[in-house]
């Protein structure tokens, strides 16, 4: 985003509505609801488990993945994406969108990233325990 940044509005308007055309391929979609699906059954699995030692982590680190990541992703960003594609680049509507895109995006990507990398620190804390 910082590179994005730097481009003049309707460059980088251009340049992330090519990103998030490029981004929904197989390969990503897989690993991002694969990741999704196995929080749900490690969610699960935790519940019916909870005895063991490791399910607390197991459980937390599954919402955290599913509230910080998906949650976030779908509530947040995916509608940003949506508006922007909609966008003349070239438009001043366009460049307002811009200028507010890039920091409420920026924001929601780095709380995703946050609840992405907490939830893998809970599950790397179950496998140790």
């Amino acid at each position: 985003m910082s590179a994005l940044t730097r481009l003049q509005p309707a460059q980088g308007i251009a340049a992330m509505q090519s990103i998030n055309i490029t981004v929904i391929n197989p390969l990503f979609m897989t690993v991002f609801l694969g990741t999704a699906a196995a929080c749900i059954f490690l969610a699960i699995f935790s519940v019916l488990r909870w005895h063991q030692p490791d399910s607390v982590y197991l459980l937390v680190g599954s919402l955290l993945y599913l509230i910080g990541a998906l949650g976030v992703t779908i509530a947040f960003n995916v509608p940003m994406n949506e508006a922007l594609a909609k966008v003349d680049s070239g438009s001043p509507d366009g460049a307002n969108l811009w200028a507010s895109y890039l920091t409420n995006w920026t924001v929601w990507n780095h709380i995703r990233t946050v609840g992405a990398l907490g939830a893998a620190a809970l599950f790397t804390s179950a496998l140790c325990h």
